[in-house]
């Protein structure tokens, strides 16, 4: 390329490959699976634009800023499609080939993608995150001869994790852990919610590093919330001062590579009044009950049914607050979900080994009513064939989390 030449994607392979999350031959393995279900839906090229299906294809985890991206993996090849103002870097992180768009002319990027796939093929695509206008882009530049939605075949693989995930899961885990004790340790009454979050995050970040030093790092953070903030799973952070006899819910989120793995507890603050302290007992009972329902053969929904039950039987399921549990894996806050492995009424996916869901009932007592506030546990376990394997270490319950 001279100093005058003004391309609309071209190579740049900048520096030596880094270490990615897992071995090449993990990436090949995923790839033959991709491959399989291309084969079965009769999908020539796929064009993968998620963050999650790209960073699980091929190691490379994106940030968009408005940008797109896409994997593409037709039968012999998988090119990532990235941004020019990322350089080198997606190549450096990916498994495979690499691409590079300019923002000289507008739809650079479906030029790229075009030079991989060709013309008049059949398409897969993600109809789960393609918008409206980039799938019109796509028919213009690609002129498809059909297009087939790939995203839940790639979310069936997604939930199915090898063992290669399952130690990074292990060790996300264990992370957490490590974030949840450096909260209990920084709780007392005046202390803010955001310096407590902010113990939690830095003990976790330090804990990444240490483990994993060839790893990027970013994206672990921390929900602390106390009193009425904690009547929501997903309440941000405040500056609201802990007061004794507070509810207090921790919240660490580790991200590696991600994987994304959480530790959520109920605490309180020095004491917990007697209203209080029932209903907590009560979410503990649900929870233990639901994680002794997680074995091979047990649908997502009979499951949900069974904790229902329970909680009726307590005068409590009118304060649930959402389903019980959820998969672990390429997900995050803001990209990623694995809807078919959900503990919910309508979800009737069954459990099998290799899976990892956790359990998390949560109940919210509105303001005014005795023992308000929000009430949640939540485990990481791996199905077995033998059964659930509880991969979370911090303890639940008033036992050792009434603190400060």
């Amino acid at each position: 390329m001279t100093k005058t030449e003004r391309p609309a994607f071209y190579p740049f392979q900048n520096g030596e490959k880094a270490p990615l999350p897992f071995s090449p031959g993990e990436y090949d393995t995923r790839l033959m699976g991709l491959r399989s279900a291309m084969d079965a839906t009769g999908a020539e090229v796929v064009v993968l634009t998620s963050m999650q299906n790209v960073a699980y294809y091929s190691g490379f985890l994106y940030c968009s800023f408005g940008r797109p991206y896409a994997l593409v993996v037709t039968a012999s090849d998988a090119v990532t499609i990235s941004a020019g103002i990322d350089a080198g870097q997606p190549w450096r992180r990916c498994h495979g080939d690499a691409i590079t768009y300019t923002d000289w002319a507008r739809d650079n990027f479906w030029r790229a993608v075009a030079s991989v796939t060709g013309q008049a093929r059949a398409v897969g695509y993600e109809g789960d995150h393609l918008t409206l206008a980039q799938a019109e882009r796509l028919k213009t530049f690609l002129s498809p001869a059909r297009m087939v939605d790939i995203a839940p075949a790639t979310m069936q693989q997604r939930m199915r994790k090898s063992p290669a995930e399952i130690d990074l899961i292990r060790a996300g885990a264990a992370v957490a852990d490590v974030g949840g004790y450096a909260i209990r340790d920084a709780v007392r009454p005046g202390a803010r919610e955001i310096d407590v979050a902010m113990a939690g995050r830095d003990a976790m970040e330090l804990e990444i590093a240490r483990r994993f030093p060839d790893a990027e790092y970013r994206d672990t953070w921390v929900w602390f919330q106390s009193g009425i903030n904690t009547d929501g799973a997903h309440n941000p952070v405040t500056s609201r001062r802990l007061e004794r006899g507070d509810i207090l819910s921790l919240n660490t989120f580790p991200m590696i590579s991600g994987y994304y793995t959480a530790l959520e507890r109920t605490l309180f603050v020095q004491e917990v009044d007697d209203a209080s302290l029932a209903i907590w007992e009560a979410n503990v009972a649900a929870h233990e009950l639901g994680m002794s329902l997680l074995k091979p053969g047990a649908s997502c929904a009979g499951v949900t049914h069974a904790i229902n039950d329970f909680l009726a039987g307590c005068d409590l399921l009118q304060f649930r607050s959402f389903g019980y549990g959820h998969s672990f894996g390429v997900l995050s806050h803001y990209y990623g979900r694995e809807a078919g492995l959900e503990l919910r009424e309508d979800i009737d996916t069954v459990l099998e080994p290799g899976m990892v869901i956790s359990m998390e009932p949560m109940l919210t007592i509105p303001q005014g009513r005795p023992g308000a506030g929000g009430y949640r546990e939540h485990d990481i376990l791996i199905i077995t064939e033998g059964g659930p394997e509880n991969i979370t270490g911090y303890p639940y319950g008033p036992g050792l989390n009434v603190v400060g």
